[in-house]
């Protein structure tokens, strides 16, 4: 079994917005952003590979205690706190002391191209 450990180190906010950085085994991927108030604690989730009924594609897929059942905290594209209710946005580049984040749809592509090939992941969020 092909097992990975993603790893989202979360910043101070900025102006509504908590920038990040996401390693997989040890190694930075991309940029994150999350919305402050509605963001996930920090702790270790399952993710599972499924694909999103409002999305309609493959998506990551944050399975905990923290994470309510009727609703689910994916990964995916989004430049702005404001598309984000408590998922991790995904980007390539940002501006220092600004919550945003850019080339969001080529992060995405490179992250599931990345996780596709591993059978168990977790996201540990400090």
């Amino acid at each position: 079994m092909k097992k990975a450990e993603l790893e989202l180190r979360r910043h101070a906010p900025v102006a509504g917005g908590i920038l990040g950085e996401l390693l997989l085994n040890g190694k930075f991927v991309c940029y994150t952003l999350e919305r402050v108030g509605v963001a996930i604690p920090a702790d270790v989730y399952q993710v599972s590979l499924d694909v999103s009924p409002k999305f309609h594609k493959l998506m990551p897929l944050l399975v905990g205690p923290h994470v309510p059942a009727k609703w689910g905290v994916r990964m995916h594209c989004g430049t702005k706190p404001a598309h984000t209710d408590a998922c991790v946005l995904v980007g390539l580049a940002h501006m220092p002391n600004r919550a945003s984040i850019y080339k969001t749809v080529e992060a995405f592509e490179q992250l599931m191209g990345l996780l596709i090939g591993f059978d168990a992941l977790t996201l540990t969020i400090r």
